[in-house]
């Protein structure tokens, strides 16, 4: 096994966005404690790697026939052949159980959260993908508990400010998902998946992806309603949706593998925009 292998196990550059998402949340409820603990941070970003890389390979385990079938993904280490079912699922287990102790070493409200993500993003969400377009909602729960994780790792109680996090990441989810279900429908389709709201790409499916990115810009100035983020947060904020939200609207007019393309590619920029700008004021403070 070779280090390129383990990193297609882990899926990587979604393990470092999750680690990226619940660092920052960290540093705003240290914000709130008064006190950045940088060890504790440290901490976290170990033990929230191994957590998500442990969640990913037990999906990987799950999925390993179902992988062979899709273009995208027939060159993992298990549907391949590089690497065998015992050897991820011990790595699974050992990077699950020692991230989970690393982040209830930092509070039990983060070790508890850090055991139901893996739970629910492997064992729920992942059968569910074939079952019905619902699992996009199931998997939007782990997938917005990493700010939330981050956030309790500095400040144990789960308030306001936390479930604003939460939430933001949340709905952020939906058109995130569903412009990369249209872009690999077919793909998806050779592996029995339905991830689309109807189950295809069609004019139903483009208006729902258009109305949750609508829903994402008032929950985006959430903050400054609540007078944890500035004004300038809100105008980042505010600017960042509309353009999300246009590139959702054009989407939902064209209907068409291209814009679907521009509407995932708005995603990845508009969460780390957000949530940076966000950071700085609310620290600067």
């Amino acid at each position: 096994m070779v280090f390129s292998d383990f990193s297609k196990l882990i899926k990587f550059r979604l393990t470092f966005l999750v680690v990226f998402s619940a660092s920052i949340s960290f540093l705003i409820g240290s914000k709130v404690n008064g006190e950045i603990i940088w060890k504790n941070w440290g901490l976290l970003i170990l033990g929230g790697f191994l957590v998500t890389a442990a969640a990913n390979g037990f999906n990987e385990i799950i999925e390993k026939d179902l992988d062979k079938l899709m273009r995208r993904t027939a060159d993992r280490p298990l549907p391949s052949g590089k690497m065998t079912n015992g050897q991820a699922l011990v790595l699974s287990l050992f990077m699950g159980i020692a991230g989970t102790y690393i982040l209830g070493s930092l509070n039990l409200t983060t070790g508890y959260l850090s055991v139901f993500s893996i739970f629910l993003y492997a064992f729920i969400y992942t059968p569910a993908k074939r079952k019905s377009p619902v699992a996009v909602f199931i998997g939007a729960i782990p997938g917005a508990l990493p700010p939330l994780i981050g956030y309790v790792a500095a400040h144990p109680k789960i308030d306001y400010i936390a479930l604003v996090l939460f939430g933001i990441q949340f709905v952020w989810q939906f058109p995130h998902f569903w412009a990369i279900a249209w872009v690999l429908d077919d793909d998806y389709k050779l592996a029995g998946f339905r991830l689309l709201p109807t189950g295809k790409r069609d004019a139903t499916s483009a208006v729902i992806a258009f109305v949750f990115t609508l829903i994402l810009v008032p929950v985006s100035l959430l903050p400054t309603f609540y007078n944890f983020g500035g004004l300038y947060v809100g105008a980042i904020s505010l600017i960042s949706s509309f353009a999300f939200l246009y590139y959702a609207f054009n989407l939902m007019l064209k209907q068409d593998i291209g814009s679907a393309q521009k509407l995932m590619y708005a995603s990845f920029f508009y969460l780390p925009v957000v949530q940076l700008a966000l950071l700085f004021d609310f620290v600067g403070k």
